[in-house]
């Protein structure tokens, strides 16, 4: 069997790849579990700097890397990458290991020494998504590795090169072959591998459905699993906020790589006051867009990573106006709208009875609803199966923090919005998923408590 990723550019076969059989599926397991004693066995610094050193040499790879994801998935070429973000997540993981991994010291007397250690689980999968792909593979890798665990890749079909890349780059500095595999599984034999007890840990990032599948294959088995759904993640303009910075935040947010955020804008409130003046300045803001070919510079919406998706936005789309949704952007503004290329998309009447505003979009539209106080706003960010992030836009600390403690979401950002704080932990709840990573907390959630009561006497 073989994967194939077509390219959103022109729906060409950009690579193709042949997955492993269960039998050399189980071979790459056991060569790992055996490498990944080794590789604990080394010193914490050591492991810290064979991570930093493989993250560098990504970097040092990014211009070959910005024309691939370009061709695998669609970003245009003129925002250069995720390197950024990719070396400001391991970088900040490295720095804050040596204290999350540090044992938990409850007693040192003449009598007892009585401690707490991190010990890794052993073989971590990490199943990453094609939206981000670079980013969203080291928030898990880089923690992984560096507490002693060893890692399989598997990456989606959309994005196949991003696993080989981030294997090169990280053998070529000395982590082993075994330590870090790339693998190309199909569902079958992956679902397998987990059933069967494989892993020690596991991090999916994508469907909800996808996660449900995870958890049905990992029941039984006490495997620990992170998982990472999806979402339908609220703005909320408040009548003191900074009107021009909401504007420009949120609907960056809602537009950004086509929409296809994890933690993208999908829904935006607005109070009454300044409902008006927003969607003026947010349909302005919009018009300026030029949806076309991710290779050329001028390109700053590319098309969405596949057709299929596209088709599903669409259809949110038309149903939402259909049933009574304004639409404000024309479509003669957007000739390119065909296939992948998607046109973005601001709508207003509309209700939370449509799918456009129940149903992760995952592309370049977004509903915006006036409402007329807070209660009112806390009542429909809630009114959702997703709970990611939320955005709340004051002048007003407390008042964010009021409404913050309210809202059924992983992250609450007070003027900003899809930024994830590697000092924070990532999290979610509801259809999003369970588990949580990066900062401290990612340590912890890699690597299990051993209890040492010694008794000296």
């Amino acid at each position: 069997m073989a994967i194939q990723c077509i390219s959103p550019i022109d729906g060409s076969v950009y690579a193709e790849r042949a997955t492993l059989s269960k039998s050399e599926a189980s071979a790459a397991v056991t060569r790992a579990t055996f490498a990944q004693t080794l590789w604990a066995a080394r010193p914490l610094n050591e492991r810290i700097k064979l991570v930093q050193a493989g993250v560098a040499a990504i970097g040092a790879m990014n211009d070959q890397i910005v024309l691939e994801l370009a061709h695998q998935m669609g970003r245009p070429v003129r925002y250069g990458g995720e390197f950024s973000g990719f070396n400001e997540r391991a970088s900040y993981m490295a720095d804050i290991a040596h204290e999350a991994l540090a044992p938990i010291e409850v007693e040192n007397s003449n009598s007892f020494c009585r401690i707490i250690k991190r010990i890794p689980h052993g073989l971590v999968l990490v199943v990453a998504p094609w939206n981000y792909p670079y980013m969203t593979a080291i928030n898990t890798v880089a923690p992984a590795l560096i507490a002693g665990n060893a890692v399989m890749l598997k990456h989606a079909s959309q994005t196949p090169l991003v696993g080989e890349q981030m294997a090169a780059a990280f053998h070529s500095v000395g982590i082993p072959e075994d330590v870090f595999q790339n693998v190309f599984l199909d569902h079958e034999v992956t679902l397998g591998l987990i059933s069967n007890r494989a892993f020690g840990f596991v991090n999916f990032t994508g469907s909800v459905n996808g996660g449900k599948a995870i958890e049905a294959a990992a029941s039984g088995t006490f495997t620990n699993i992170a998982l990472e759904l999806g979402g339908k993640d609220p703005g909320y303009v408040m009548e003191d906020a900074n009107l021009d910075a909401a504007v420009d935040t949120l609907i960056d947010g809602a537009m950004f790589n086509s929409g296809q955020c994890c933690c993208g804008i999908e829904r935006i409130y607005v109070h009454e006051s300044l409902f008006n003046d927003f969607i003026e300045k947010a349909v302005a803001i919009v018009n300026q867009y030029k949806l076309g070919n991710p290779l050329k510079p001028e390109t700053t919406l590319g098309p969405m990573a596949h057709e299929r998706f596209a088709k599903e936005v669409r259809e949110q789309t038309a149903d939402a106006i259909a049933a009574g949704a304004k639409a404000h952007i024309n479509s003669s503004d957007f000739p390119e709208d065909e296939g992948a290329y998607l046109m973005p998309q601001i709508l207003t009447n509309v209700t939370h009875d449509m799918r456009v505003m129940r149903e992760e979009s995952f592309g370049p539209v977004v509903g915006i609803m006036s409402v007329k106080d807070d209660a009112e706003a806390i009542r429909l960010m809630n009114d959702s199966n997703f709970g990611l992030t939320a955005s709340l836009w004051t002048k007003d600390v407390d008042r964010a923090e009021a409404i913050a403690d309210q809202i059924e979401t992983g992250t609450v950002f007070m003027n900003r919005a899809d930024y994830l704080d590697p000092g924070l932990c990532w999290t979610g709840c509801k259809d999003t998923g369970r588990g949580g990573g990066l900062s401290v907390i990612g340590y912890h959630n890699l690597t299990r408590p051993k209890s040492y009561h010694f008794k000296k006497d």
